[in-house]
This record gives C-alpha cells, structure tokens and sequence, in this order.
C-alpha cells in the first residue's frame, strides 16, 4: 500500500498559507493566545487539506494476479510452427495462478482475437480466425495486445515468432509498451526450411520500339541446386520456355524478344521447380511501353461487316475477335489505341469487362467506338452499363418521339435456387427496365416458387418508384411450378387494348407439364410474345429455347448473372421497336471543320440508324432529319470516345457504303480516338519505406508542376493515389501493399493550359515473407531489451511476477475537502463565540442536567412530606373521635415517635431519597 500525487508541486502553497498564518497571530496578538492559537492551527489545517486535495492524491492498493497476452505470429514464414504454439500456450496456462488472467491473439498481415482476457482454466487448442499470411505485421499485433491490457495497469505480452518483420515497425510500440510498464517477452519460433527458390527481379527495357530485340533478364535465388522451368509471356501470349541449371544463391539468365506490338507490352516472367517451398515468389511483371503502329480491337458482332480490309491502309494493326473472347485482365485492354465494338450486343459481355473497358478509356486514354445495327446501343441493352457511361450518348429516347402503347408482363423466378446474386441481379434488372417505361406503358410482375405471386398489378405505369420498390422487395420462396404464373401473365395481357404486349420469363429451374404450345398459340392470337432467360447449368434450356422460339421472342442462355440486366433493357427497348428509324434519309453535315471536310462532294442517303439521346457536352458532327445523333463524339477521361449509331456492313448505312470517300471516313474515325500522350517524360522507382511500397517519379524535362494520378489494379479496380512532390521534379506515392500488376496514368498542366498525360505499369513484387531468410531474433531481443522482457525458455515463465507491480488507484480529495470544510466551520463558531463562551456553555449545560437531577428530587421529597402530614392529622382526628381511650396517651407517643422517624427519613440526601423512590415505584409496578 502506499499514496501518490498527480501534481505534487502544489504543496509549495504551503508556503504562502504559512505566512498568512503568520501575519493572522501577529494582527491578533492583544486577543487571548489560546483562542488566537486555536483559530491559525484550524485555518493552517485547513489550508493543508485544500491543498493536499488539490494535488490529486491517490492510495495504491496492489492488485492481486498477472495479465498475459500471448501474441501467436501465424504468417507464412512460420506456417509449420501452429502446433508448437498451442503446445506451448497449453503448457503455460498449466502454471498459472487462479487469480491469473490471459488472452490469446494470432496476427499476420492482420491481426484476430482467438481468446478473449479472462480467468479461465484452459487455452485454446486450435485457432480459429482468418488470417493473411502474406506479410508479418508486427507492429499492428502488439498496438492490438497492448490495447487489452487496462490502463494505469501493468501486464505482459509474450510474443511467438520467427522476428521476421515485414510491414510496419515494430520498435515504435516498443517505446508505447515501456511507458506503460508492459513486458515483452519472446519464444524463438524456427520454421522448417525446405527447397526453395524466388524470382527475385525481371528486368525490360522501360520504352522500345516495334521490331527491336529487348533484352530480358531474370534473377532467381535459390537454397539449392536443380533444375528449372524459365517461362516468358508478352500480353498473355507465352513467347519463351526453357529449362535451366539453378545453382545455389544468386543466378542471372539472361534472353532477348522481338517487340511486335505497339503499345503498353506486360511482360510475365515465371519459374517452376519441383519441391518448391513457396510458388508466390516465382512469379514477375514489368511494363515496356512499345512506339510504333498503334493497335486497334474491333469486337465484331453478328451482321457487322468486316472493317479489317477496310483499315489495313490505314497505317494500324487491326485484331478482329468475337465478343465471346474478350479479356478478362485490363492489361489486355490498355495495350491497344482504340476498341471498335461492331454490332455487339450487352448481353454477352459481363459487368466486369465492362468496367474495365471503361477505366481504360477514362484513366488510360484508350479510344472506343461503337457502330449501330439491331444489337447495339439500346437495342443491344446498353442502357445504364459502364458503356453508355463513357459513350457521348444516351441509350433511352428522352425527346417528344411517339412511341407505340406497350404492355410488358416480367414473370421471374423466386425459388430457393434463385436465392443470392442471381435473385439480386435479376431483380436490380427488372428495377431498371421500369426506368425504360413511360407512365402510359403498362407493366406487371408475378414472381414464383410453387404458385404465382402477384408483385406489380398489371396496369399503367403511374408510380416508377413504387413499382421497382415492389420488385426489390422480392424474397426467396419454395420450389418451382412454372406454367400457372405463365399463364397467369398471358391472362393479364390478352384483353387489353395495346400495340405491343411482351412476356420475358427468367427461371434458374424445370417445371414440365401444362399446355405450353396451346397458351402461347392462343396468345399470339391476341398479339402477345414471349422471350425466355435461363439462368444457370440446372435450368430447362430445351423448354425454354422453345418457349422462345413459339412465341415470337429472344431465349438467353445465361452462365454470368451479371448480364441480366443488360438482358432486360434489351427486351424491354425491343418490344417498343421503334428505335430503329428505317425510313431512308440525307443526314445533316454539321460545320465542323474535322468531318465537313470530308463532305465536300456531297452527302450520300442513309437507309436506317438507332435513335439516342446526345449527352449535354457531346459534339453531334452529324444529325439526322429528325434531329437524332448519327455521329456523336466527346471527351470522357483522357480518352476519346465517338458513337455513329448507323452500321458498317451497308444494310442500314446503304450509300455510304458505296461511298468513295468510305475508308477515309472509318479511318478518320478511329484516328480522332488514338491517345495523345507522351512517352517517358518520367523516371520511376519503386521501393520500400517501412514495408510500405513507394513509388517515386522524377521528371527527365525537370518540370516540378502539380501532377494528377490514377492507379488501377490488374482486376480493374481504382485505387486513391495522391502523389507529394518531395523534391523539384520528383514525386513520391504512396501505393498499397498488396503484390500484382498495377497500371499508372499521370496527368499534368503546363503553363500554357495544354494538357501531357503518361501511362505506363509496374509490378509490387511478392512479400519478403516467402523469402527463406532465418530467425530474426536480433529484432526479439531489442524489443525485449526495451521493455525489460526476456527469451523465455520454459513455459512456467510466461505467468512469473512482474518486475512493476499493477496498483489500484483510489483517490481520496473528496475526504480531505470534506473535512477541511467541518474544520471551518468549528473555526467560525469559534470567531462568533469565543472559544472560552463555548467552554463554559458546555459546563452550564452540564450543571443544568444537575440541577434537573435536584430539582426532581426535591420535588419527590415535598410530595413525600404532604403525604405524611395528611396521614397523620388522619391519625389524630381519629383518636380524638374516640374520645382518648386508656392508651390514648401511650399511642399518641407512639405517633410523635413515627413522625420523628419519618423527619428522619426525610434528612437523606435527595439522591438517595430519588433512588428509593425509583425502587418504590418498581416495586409497585411489579405487584400490579
């Protein structure tokens, strides 16, 4: 037990309290020195207490048992030593005490609690959490073991692992843990090292020409000697394969390739050995920026006509592929100047292409272009995609166009099956085609499971809010029973008075039975089609191909949920069919210079094209009749996109394609979209600062101008970068510590206004965790040398006595102001009274009680007296009635002798006559 102060330096206010003292007796010294004595100790007293209060004072009681934190490291370096662990904590918790409490918590990349602090008896025997394994952050997983431990309190955190620190540092929570009296103890852990080895750099050339030999070179380390398999790859297309000797430690293999592509080339460097420890750390990118003829992608779709011959003068290397086979990786994408989708419907390609085409557009400057025919634009169910994003268009018709009277039934599928992403997706979708809709159109939606359920009454569309709202309200139900709901919808449509009537069914499932051709005959009778989407491997595709087939619609066999909502924009803009405009026509020639140029000869007839709405800061270079886009351009991002919403094969373009000037106008479109930017203007490194990656951009012309970036990773997504210039010219990011292929854009103004953009890509190498470096137990011992830890060697350490003992605070200023302030009230009783008033008001009131005391007794005493004064007088009246018998004489002595007796007895002293009354008076009470 003992006491401290939070601010001790206050008591130097005794001081000044002590001198006022002072001051008081020497005013007061013609006063009596006792009651002036009194008064200054009661006032000095209290000046203490005030004070001491004042000092924060607290008693330390100690607190009983010890806090242990064991911090298990679980990271990829020591992934063989899980058992060791357990086995050890097991073994530890056997030795402590029963008012011992511990914890358990694994870290890696993150960090988890498997145990949480408390008193129990047993630890754990197998973990539990998910935990990266990819780096070692040591410094998050003991700010995370310390945060347990409560405040004010001591503990001990005992740390198992190999000191192999990858993110963070670790020593800056050293300092935290000493300040709080936290021990850091450590158990060495020794991984089991196998065969292994790591391709530790591939090193490109930064900037080539087309056609010139680079040299590429590898770096593997290896803790043995064997044989390995080399490979290479240039944008996915594997160009080297070897098999070389790997000696022990450091091996450099050196080869050359032929750049034959134009753009941004990803090289691919990987090796492959048998009995390999790690196979993260065999895999390598690195970025070469190729100068030379820029190549295009052309997506053709069906009915597109073949622009390959077309643009092969052009100056440009075409690659023509089906929509089928689009990438899947944005470095795919961004290694070519321009993508040309050619009549390609939405509904074969998925959301996540989508968004990649549309970050290499806006963040890499790659140009896109998209002609029309009877799958694209609206049609192809572009309607609020990434696509229609970066087009200069909108894919729904927004001016005062009459369009026919439409009825649209969605009967969609909600058994379990549906249940997750394909419920969500397909309800998003059937959401987004009533946004399509206008207030006159009519819309209903049943959902099923083993019996129809009637979502959105079919009836005009006055609420669209209301009616998507409904529809996403969806939840999943029971089994599947498929022609009741569909009969049900062609109930609904058959009696009503409109120009189109359309049915779309979606189902995952089979349901056979019930009069399909007899429904849908009677059906079309009443002008009503059915298209059909099968969702998934388990659904009926010959039911509903046929389905399709018999009522005049579309079937969709689906594998990507992602593409149901292109599905539905689709059908619902093809049940209008008014968006194709097919009535022959001379489009209209905007003053533009860049494309009026080319119509110096005339305008030929276009037969048909897609209407569409111009976005506000579009450039229509040529319209329509009607006034609709058939040429449409802007800027989206760095890249330049353009829509012409007529067709390339001739059917709906009809003269132009016959046209001289034909190949002049295609090339002249897929030029205005080729990116403008620089080459190399910057030097970049990449290294490490704490574990975390550093990007760092040096300027080859010394510009130190503001400079805007975007970096994106290999999957697409965008990720917030803010570059600092640290120097003139030099730039530093801070990058995520996650390994992959990642793509840079850098975009800066010059004096003049103009605009320089830069792309190239760079790989975050694997973690040093899959390096087979050793303990670091030169790091465990100074992190424990810090905090006054130690190795453990043996598992009944880890619950010994702790070197700073843990105390309970208890503060006490409430009891010392307390009675300082009983002390000034005596002293102000004193100053009223006098002291010596008060001294002698309490003997008065002391004799008073005594007086009390006689007063009662000489009262008893008169009562005493009367009542023997009426009893004698009794006495004699009586012996004188009996007019003095002989023995009158002889009793009248008799009498004299017991009043003298009674005088006697009236001589005691008024206590005892009191006391003898009181036993009188018990006795009587006794009696009765």
């Amino acid at each position: 037990m003992g006491i401290e102060f939070k601010f001790p330096i206050l008591f130097l206010l005794i001081i000044p309290a002590a001198f006022m003292i002072y001051l008081f007796i020497r005013q007061k010294k013609q006063m009596k020195s006792i009651e002036v004595y009194c008064i200054a100790g009661i006032r000095f007293t209290v000046f203490v207490l005030l004070i001491t209060a004042l000092t924060i004072p607290q008693i330390l009681l100690p607190m009983k048992g010890e806090t242990v934190i064991f911090l298990a490291d679980r990271s990829a370096s020591v992934n063989t030593a899980e058992n060791q662990i357990l086995d050890w904590i097991e073994k530890s918790v056997e030795h402590k005490q029963k008012e011992d409490s511990f914890a358990v918590v694994t870290f890696g990349e993150n960090v988890s609690m498997e145990q949480n602090l408390g008193l129990q008896k047993n630890a754990i025997n197998q973990f539990s959490s998910k935990i990266n394994d990819a780096e070692t952050n040591l410094e998050a997983g003991l700010q995370f073991a310390s945060t347990l431990i409560p405040r004010k309190s001591s503990g001990r955190i005992v740390l198992l692992s190999d000191g192999n620190e990858t993110v963070g540092n670790s020593l800056d929570v050293a300092n935290l843990l000493k300040n709080r009296n936290i021990e850091l103890d450590y158990v060495l852990l020794k991984n089991k090292v196998g065969e292994d080895m790591s391709l530790s750099e591939l090193k490109v050339p930064p900037s080539l020409y087309k056609g010139e030999k680079a040299s590429v070179s590898f770096t593997i380390n290896s803790n043995v000697n064997k044989e390995a398999i080399i490979r290479l790859s240039v944008n996915n297309q594997e160009v080297l394969k070897e098999i070389v000797q790997v000696k022990e430690g450091k091996n450099i293999y050196t080869f050359t390739h032929t750049a034959d592509v134009s753009g941004l080339a990803v090289f691919k460097g990987e090796i492959a050995a048998e009995n390999d420890t790690f196979i993260e750390n065999n895999t390598l990118h690195s970025v070469a920026n190729v100068k030379g003829t820029p190549k295009i992608l052309i997506v053709q779709g069906k009915d597109g006509g073949n622009l390959e011959p077309i643009i092969e003068d052009s100056g440009v290397d075409a690659e023509t592929i089906p929509p089928e086979k689009l990438p899947t990786e944005l470095s795919s994408f961004i290694q070519y100047q321009s993508i040309i989708f050619n009549n390609v419907p939405a509904t074969v390609i998925s959301e996540n292409q989508m968004n990649m085409i549309e970050k290499a557009v806006k963040e890499f400057g790659t140009g896109f272009i998209m002609a029309g025919g009877e799958e694209s634009f609206g049609l192809g169910g572009y309607f609020k995609t990434p696509i229609e994003k970066l087009l200069p268009v909108d894919m729904d018709i927004k001016g005062e166009k009459e369009m026919p009277s439409l009825g649209l039934v969605i009967v969609m599928d909600r058994s379990g099956s549906m249940a997750g992403s394909k419920l969500e997706l397909a309800k998003e979708a059937a959401a987004r085609s009533v946004e399509l809709l206008r207030e006159e159109d009519t819309l209903g939606f049943i959902a099923f499971d083993d019996r129809p359920w009637t979502i959105v009454e079919t009836a005009p569309l006055k609420d669209k809010k209301e009616a998507a709202d409904k529809i996403r309200s969806v939840t999943p139900g029971g089994g599947t029973e498929i022609y009741s709901s569909l009969e049900l919808a062609f109930q609904e449509l058959e009696d009503l008075k409109l120009q189109r009537k359309h049915i779309i069914l979606l189902t995952d499932g089979q349901a056979p039975g019930g009069d399909y051709e007899g429904l849908i005959e009677e059906g079309k009778e009443k002008n009503i089609t059915l298209s059909t989407v099968a969702l998934g491997s388990d659904a009926d595709r010959v039911l509903l191909e046929d389905l399709a087939n018999m009522g005049s619609g579309r079937f969709y066999d689906v594998t990507d949920s992602s593409v149901i909502p292109s599905i539905l924009s689709r059908e619902t803009v093809m049940a209008t069919r008014t968006y194709i405009e097919d009535n022959p026509f001379y489009p209209v020639i905007q003053p533009y210079p860049d494309w009026a140029n080319l119509f110096q000869a005339g305008v030929p007839k276009m037969n048909a094209y897609i209407a569409t709405t111009p976005k506000p800061r579009a450039q229509s270079a040529i319209l329509s009749e009607k006034e609709d886009p058939i040429l449409a351009e802007w800027q989206y991002g760095l890249g330049h996109t353009i829509a012409f919403t007529s067709d390339f094969s001739g059917k709906w373009s009809g003269d132009w394609a016959r046209w001289d000037m034909w190949p002049t106008f295609i090339n002249h479109l897929i030029t205005k979209t080729l990116p403008q930017y620089e080459s190399e203007p910057y030097n970049m490194t990449l290294t490490k600062e704490s574990g975390t990656p550093l990007l760092i951009l040096e300027s080859t012309r010394n510009k130190s101008l503001p400079i805007e970036a975007t970096l994106v990773s290999e999957s697409g997504e965008e990720i917030k970068v803010t570059p600092k210039l640290v120097a003139p010219g030099k730039y530093e990011l801070k990058l995520p510590n996650h390994s992959g292929m990642y793509f840079l854009s850098v975009k800066q103004n010059d004096q003049n206004g103009a605009i320089h953009t830069y792309q190239t890509g760079f790989t975050i190498p694997y973690s040093d965790e899959y390096l087979l470096n050793g303990p670091n137990e030169v790091l465990l011992k100074e992190l424990a040398k810090k905090t006054e830890g130690k190795a453990l060697v043996s598992e009944k350490e880890s619950f010994r006595s702790l070197k700073n003992k843990t105390y309970n605070e208890q503060p006490i200023s409430q009891w010392l102001i307390l009675a300082a302030f009983l002390l000034f009230f005596i002293e102000i009783a004193i100053r009223r009274f006098g002291l010596i008033a008060l001294i002698g008001h309490s003997l008065k009131k002391k004799s008073t009680k005594n007086a009390d005391v006689v007063n009662k007794a000489q009262s008893i005493e008169q009562l005493q007296q009367r009542s023997v004064k009426r009893s004698t007088t009794k006495e004699i009246q009586s012996i004188e009635t009996k007019n003095e018998k002989p023995a009158a004489k002889e009793e009248e002595k008799q009498i004299k002798k017991k009043k003298a007796a009674k005088r006697q007895e009236i001589q005691v002293t008024p206590e005892e006559r009191a006391e003898r009354m009181k036993r009188l008076l018990d006795a009587k009470k006794r009696k009765n």
